[in-house]
């Protein structure tokens, strides 16, 4: 088991290294400051696992390099593959926690072995562009290999409001006695499931985004992708009296929703004015933003939408990652024929009393 001070000495050792990758995800791939915080934490238990190797990152990764190196050029790609498989293992691994909400005996869950995997991939193709590390197959992108090595996950379905209960939360502000800020939250709630937002989509707007004469709202999602999404009826009604009154911001543009003190809203304050609503809404307590997104591009399927069209609204890079709604979309649809169909329940012949 690795010593405090082992660890303490290769974070040190390795942060200038860490440092120049943080500052690649900014710029080369536009990443948030909150995406890029999440690639550089996934990246802790591997340098953990290497320390415990006594194969610490360093620097310039040279001991990284000589260890997968250590059997050959030829063999390179052999290592690497047993350095994922043994990291794998190490990840799943049931260990004590001593202390805090996590103590007890477990390992990290598949979720988050997927979530590790992907950023050390990233992590491994920043060194290899470097010529810190030799290539291999293994970190390419779509590398089959790599999915063998992969833990399967259990396809989990999103997490949904009814239709009737999306409008009894959209509508809360409207009544409410929060006086402005209400102006404002109905104005928010009516964009996060009327256009699906994500919610730091909707944290980032400014006002020169929103066009109420076309009907269009400028969202950059994921990689700084600009995408632009249709503004309904409702929205845009709630977005021009909001828009209208004294908080709002001027034509000159800056945050389109802002605080008490005039500054942006941020993703927290977002997700606190959801949870606040859904309460007032009678609605569970879990509710939060991504509920209303996943909402939205459900009921857009209920209702016809075709799958290319919602993976564009929702700015998907591949129909995979909006085809999860489509299970969604068939178990309603089930749900609905087995208690609207007069014939859905008339029991077989032979369970029917004999004469």
């Amino acid at each position: 088991m690795e010593s405090p001070h082992t660890a303490h000495r290769s974070s040190e050792t390795s942060q200038p290294l860490i440092a120049e990758y943080e500052r690649t995800l900014r710029t080369t791939r536009a990443l948030s400051d909150a995406t890029v915080r999440n690639y550089v934490a996934d990246l802790a238990p591997f340098l953990r696992y290497m320390d415990g190797q006594n194969c610490p990152l360093g620097a310039d990764a040279k001991e990284l390099r000589d260890f997968v190196r250590r059997g050959g050029d030829a063999n390179v790609s052999r290592e690497y593959r047993s350095l994922v498989r043994d990291y794998v293992a190490w990840l799943l691994e049931r260990r004590t926690v001593e202390s805090g909400r996590a103590a007890g005996s477990r390992g990290h869950s598949r979720a988050s072995v997927h979530r590790m995997l992907a950023s050390l991939r990233s992590f491994m193709r920043f060194l290899i562009e470097r010529g810190l590390l030799p290539d291999a197959p293994l970190w390419r992108p779509k590398s089959t290999l790599m999915g063998r090595l992969t833990p399967k996950l259990e396809r989990r379905l999103p997490d949904l409001v009814s239709v009737s209960e999306a409008a009894r939360l959209v509508e809360a502000p409207s009544h409410s006695d929060d006086g402005e800020n209400g102006l404002r939250d109905a104005a928010l709630l009516e964009l996060l499931y009327g256009c699906g937002l994500r919610v730091s989509e909707a944290a980032n707007l400014d006002r020169e985004n929103v066009s109420l004469e076309e009907s269009t709202v400028r969202v950059w999602g994921k990689g700084a992708k600009e995408r632009q999404t249709p503004l309904g009826a409702k929205a845009r009604n709630a977005l021009r009296a909001y828009l209208n009154s004294e908080s709002a911001p001027d034509e000159k543009g800056g945050p389109l929703f802002r605080n008490a003190r005039g500054a942006r809203l941020g993703a927290r304050s977002i997700q606190r004015v959801v949870r606040n609503y859904a309460k007032r809404s009678g609605l569970r307590e879990d509710v939060h933003p991504h509920t209303l997104r996943h909402s939205y591009a459900t009921h857009l399927l209920n209702g016809g939408a075709d799958l290319r069209i919602v993976q564009e609204l929702l700015g998907h890079s591949t129909p995979s990652a909006t085809q999860v709604y489509t299970h969604v979309s068939q178990q309603e649809a089930r749900r609905v024929y087995l208690a609207a169909h007069p014939l859905a329940h008339v029991p077989a012949p032979d369970d029917q009393d004999s004469e």
